[in-house]
């Protein structure tokens, strides 16, 4: 269920998504990335080519919350737990899609846990 919701409206996605972090202190960190992409299980991967505030931030805290816009105007926020990985399938499958300019030191996969369009709760 989660999968086939997440699916429809990421097929609609727009280029960018906005990936927000906390600090150990619960500050926010937010930054655009476009080098993400939603794996047949449903997991959102998000391609670390340039980590810095996020990467300290994921080091401390294990939630974090991506949000993006479909070519309708409709916004979803998804938010979940994470692994970061440096190897096996996952990071084998980044590598193919994530631009050779970019290092791709790592992925963040996010594991869906709640799903928002604007107010409403969809999962």
């Amino acid at each position: 269920m989660k999968s086939d919701l997440l699916k429809a409206a990421w097929e609609k996605k727009e280029d960018a998504v906005i990936l927000t972090t906390v600090d150990a202190q619960g500050v926010p960190n937010s930054i655009y990335a476009t080098c993400v992409n939603l794996s047949d299980d449903g997991r959102i991967v998000v391609a670390d080519n340039y980590f810095t505030k996020t990467k300290k931030n994921i080091e401390r805290v294990h939630t974090v919350s991506v949000l993006f816009i479909t070519t309708e105007g409709k916004s979803y926020q998804v938010k979940g737990d994470f692994e970061y990985i440096t190897s096996g399938p996952l990071y084998s499958w980044m590598k193919e899609w994530n631009p050779t300019k970019h290092p791709g030191h790592g992925a963040l996969v996010i594991n869906t846990k709640e799903i928002y369009s604007g107010a409403e709760r969809l999962l």
